[in-house]
């Protein structure tokens, strides 16, 4: 099992994930592509302590690049959208 403090890589601060912060109590993170929806929910619950009602995942994957002739790649990653409850509050540090 993945430990909580390598499940969450980042939060993803996008205009559309503070929107959703702000408006729909929404939490967008970038978390371990092997982890799963229980891993994450426990993991935020416990490295913020809030209390979490959802979670959606989505994999992303890399984006093809070019380095001069060279052709590269991206990592691919994975995303997670957490809803948290009603009257919880979340503040990025």
């Amino acid at each position: 099992m993945l430990s909580i403090h390598n499940v969450i890589k980042k939060p993803l601060l996008t205009e559309k994930a503070v929107n959703m912060k702000e408006n729909m109590n929404h939490i967008v993170l970038s978390v371990d592509t092997r982890a799963n929806k229980n891993h994450i929910k426990e993991a935020v619950e416990r490295f913020f302590n809030v209390k979490v009602c959802d979670v959606r995942t989505m994999s992303c994957k890399g984006k093809q690049k070019r380095f001069g002739n060279n052709k590269g790649k991206r990592n691919d990653w994975k995303k997670a959208i957490v809803v948290l409850g009603k009257d919880e509050k979340f503040e990025y540090v």
